[in-house]
């Protein structure tokens, strides 16, 4: 999966993967299948995470930078205001380098993400 994203974007993929993976150590992936987008303005679907049959954030790209995103983004907590998107309930945070997945309020966002109560 992660062989086939643009060499520009994959570090960033893959620290985005880390952070919820050390989050949630054995969390359930589930590789999305899709195929990369012709459209530079569609995201390229990569893996979701969830527990419990539940859905709880996701890593996507684009031609120049990743997306984590949030199922129920809309009830995340966030003091530095990284999340974006105007979804029903999702949000999402714009990775344009893999330190900036690394940074501690991103990893904050993943581990509230799944603290959240099943509804």
């Amino acid at each position: 999966m992660v062989e086939s994203v643009p060499a520009e974007v994959r570090p960033i993929v893959e620290a985005a993967i880390s952070v919820v993976r050390e989050a949630r150590p054995g969390v359930e992936e589930v590789a999305y299948d899709m195929k990369q987008p012709r459209s530079p303005s569609m995201m390229w679907k990569l893996v979701r995470f969830r527990t419990g049959g539940t859905n709880v954030a996701g890593v996507g790209c684009f031609r120049h930078h990743a997306s984590l995103f949030f199922y129920r983004g809309i009830e995340l907590d966030d003091p530095e205001g990284l999340l974006a998107g105007r979804g029903k309930e999702s949000r999402y945070v714009t990775l344009r380098s893999a330190e900036e997945a690394r940074r501690p309020a991103v990893a904050a966002l993943v581990r509230q993400a799944f603290a959240l109560p099943s509804k």
